[in-house]
């Protein structure tokens, strides 16, 4: 037994104190007490005495993964199956994650009806798709997927194979809360699924279009949230929706439809995949001043048509600027227009004034008298401006002056911190200080601001009408999966005439 090698471990703890093994060896006749000798009494190391076993961790265990969804079966035969991986095959083949292969499905007539790879479900940044890849069909809540062809799938979903009729599973999210008192022509038009945003008006969820797949954002406004408003919001708010349906330009968000209960409006909108122009400003700290000029363009532009169609937005803002992607030139769309004149007046102040920092001063100073125009845009703009240039506010509650934020804009106090504004142009932060001038009168209008000299960029304004008015192409198509079995019609009901097989 001395002559044996010891384990791994002791090796190398053997190896790593090489001097103490021969004091050990050596010193064994006259320390027989000492606890490095082996207790074979042989003078070697073993394992146990190297490393003592109560100083040996446990070994780690791999976390156990959860799953994201669950498919409970409503046919015998079939099985439920916890959603874990990203993507998954369901089907007769034994390669799919999910084989038909139990003996009650494989002596039921049905059983040839259905695809060797019959249908997959996968999820793609949490939004969760299922691909019909069948001959006889994919049905989801009744309706046919069609071969080739993808559909995203909401919590309670119902799947159908072969015919509409035969539901065999049931789609779970696990991911997402329970939806409940959604008007039934929405949920018969719309999927609505995880929440990927919020405002003072309300939340706004990720929905998908069942008809076509296309993905839409749904903006919930609760009429309990503006108890003082709610019949005056009843009588305006199908009357205000509709003019902001026809409402027509490629900086303004597109209001899709609108729907609402006794409770709520539902207000669908397109989905803008690059989010707010806060995160951008704030992950970049800086926008770069091209970029900042070709989104400032697109901004004016934006606000001029709006002010051509009698509207005034009065709370553009960072959040309220939408980005159609993640590339820095990308088109931009102004959101939130006009939307919340659904509320009176008042609910509308109270909601802006709990954040002033993009409102101008006469918001302020002459709202309850003498009112304001349209050049509370022209302002909110100048700050937006200014935000994305230097990554700062211009006026915040830290400011070095001591006054409020409502003091700072009433007085029109701001500051350019040079190591912030050093390498901007002397153009771009003229318009700033144009656009920000107590004195509605004297302040840039935004016809004006398009025609100064920091505006006038050729290149700039070729590239923001490239992007804003784009030729029309096919809309890219996901690659179809081909399937090569020859699964069998489902046999005809009852009463109907067919050839005897």
């Amino acid at each position: 037994m001395s002559q044996e090698k010891p384990v791994d471990g002791s090796q190398t703890q053997t190896q790593s104190q090489p001097q103490t093994q021969s004091q050990s060896g050596s010193s064994s006749s006259s320390a027989p007490g000492s606890s490095s000798q082996s207790s074979s009494g042989s003078g070697t190391f073993s394992s146990v005495d190297t490393i003592p076993v109560k100083d040996l961790g446990s070994i780690p265990e791999e976390p156990e993964q959860q799953p994201w969804g669950r498919l409970l079966p409503m046919q015998r035969g079939f099985r439920a199956h916890d959603c874990i991986e990203d993507d998954a095959w369901f089907g007769r083949d034994s390669k799919c994650n999910h084989c038909f292969d139990d003996p009650i499905l494989k002596k039921s007539p049905r059983f040839a009806t259905y695809s060797k790879k019959h249908f997959r479900i996968f999820r793609e940044q949490n939004n969760v798709y299922v691909f019909d890849n069948s001959g006889n069909g994919t049905f989801v809540d009744g309706k046919i997927i069609g071969k080739g062809k993808t559909l995203p799938l909401a919590n309670n979903a119902v799947l159908s194979l072969a015919e509409e009729h035969h539901k065999v599973f049931v789609f779970i999210d696990l991911m997402v809360d329970e939806q409940s008192n959604l008007p039934k022509e929405f949920s018969d038009k719309y999927l609505i699924t995880r929440k990927i945003g919020a405002g003072v008006c309300g939340e706004v969820k990720l929905a998908f279009e069942r008809e076509t797949c296309k993905k839409v954002a749904v903006k919930t406004i609760n009429k309990k949230d503006f108890p003082a408003s709610i019949g005056t919001a009843t009588r305006n708010a199908e009357r205000e929706i509709k003019i902001l349906q026809k409402i027509d330009h490629p900086c303004l968000i597109k209001t899709e439809d609108f729907f609402q209960t006794d409770d709520s409006y539902y207000i669908v909108l397109e989905l803008m995949e690059g989010g707010e122009l806060f995160d951008r400003v704030k992950s970049k700290h800086q926008i770069e001043e091209p970029i900042a000029k070709l989104y400032f363009y697109q901004m004016l532009k934006a606000v001029e048509y709006l002010h051509d169609n009698g509207i005034i937005h009065r709370d553009l803002k960072p959040e309220n600027v939408l980005l159609s992607s993640h590339d820095d030139v990308c088109v931009i769309k102004i959101t939130d227009f006009n939307q919340s004149k659904i509320l009176e007046e008042s609910s509308l102040m109270r909601t802006l004034c709990g954040t002033p920092t993009y409102l101008a001063p006469e918001v302020f100073t002459d709202a309850i008298t003498v009112g304001y125009s349209r050049a509370v845009d022209a302002w909110s703009l100048g700050v937006v401006l200014f935000v994305c240039l230097s990554g700062y506010p211009p006026f915040h509650p830290n400011a070095r002056t001591g006054l409020s934020v409502r003091d700072q804009i009433i007085q029109g106090i701001y500051t350019f911190i040079p190591s912030k504004w050093d390498n901007i142009s002397d153009d771009a932060k003229d318009i700033v200080k144009r656009l920000l001038l107590v004195d509605p009168k004297a302040r840039l209008t935004i016809e004006e601001a398009l025609q100064h000299p920091w505006l006038m960029d050729d290149a700039m304004r070729k590239t923001a009408k490239s992007i804003m008015y784009p030729k029309v192409s096919g809309d890219a198509k996901r690659s179809r999966e081909d399937d090569d079995d020859n699964e069998q019609p489902p046999a005809k009901k009852p009463g109907t005439s067919k050839k005897a097989t």
